[in-house]
C-alpha cells in the first residue's frame, strides 16, 4: 500500500483500532498479568515459564540434564525458554481476539512491519 493511496476513511479506521486496543490494554491488565506461558526442551529435561512480557520466571532441569553436555544444556534451555515465550505469545493473542472480534494480532505486526519497512 502506498501512503499516498491513504484515504481519510482509513485513517480514521487505524485510528478507531488504535483506541480499541488501549482500552483494552488498560482493561486487560490483570488478565495479561496472569498469562504464564510453559515450554521445554527436545529432550523433556529443561522446562521453562515466561510471562506475557517475556521475563523468564523459572527455569527447571530435570535429573537427567547432567548427562547433556554443556553446549546441549545450553541448546535445551534456548529452546525451552523459546517454547515458554512462544505459549506466552500464543495466549495474549487468544486474549486479543477475544477481546477484539476480527482483530488478528500476527497480521497486524506483519502489516506494522511492512508499513515500516516502507521506502
Amino acid at each position: 500500500m502506498d501512503p499516498a493511496d491513504l484515504r481519510d476513511h482509513d485513517i480514521d479506521e487505524a485510528a478507531d483500532r488504535g483506541e480499541r486496543m488501549l482500552a483494552w490494554l488498560e482493561s486487560a491488565r490483570e488478565e495479561l498479568d496472569k498469562v504464564i506461558g510453559t515450554g521445554e526442551g527436545p529432550s523433556g529435561q529443561v522446562k521453562a515459564t515466561v510471562d506475557a512480557n517475556g521475563l523468564v520466571l523459572d527455569v527447571v532441569y530435570g535429573p537427567r540434564a547432567l548427562r547433556l553436555s554443556s553446549h546441549e544444556l545450553a541448546d535445551e534451555t534456548l529452546a525451552a525458554v523459546g517454547a515458554a515465550a512462544a505459549d506466552a505469545e500464543r495466549q495474549t493473542h487468544d486474549l486479543m481476539r477475544e477481546a477484539l472480534p476480527g482483530y488478528d494480532p500476527a497480521a497486524a505486526q506483519a502489516e506494522l512491519e511492512r508499513l515500516l519497512s516502507f521506502e
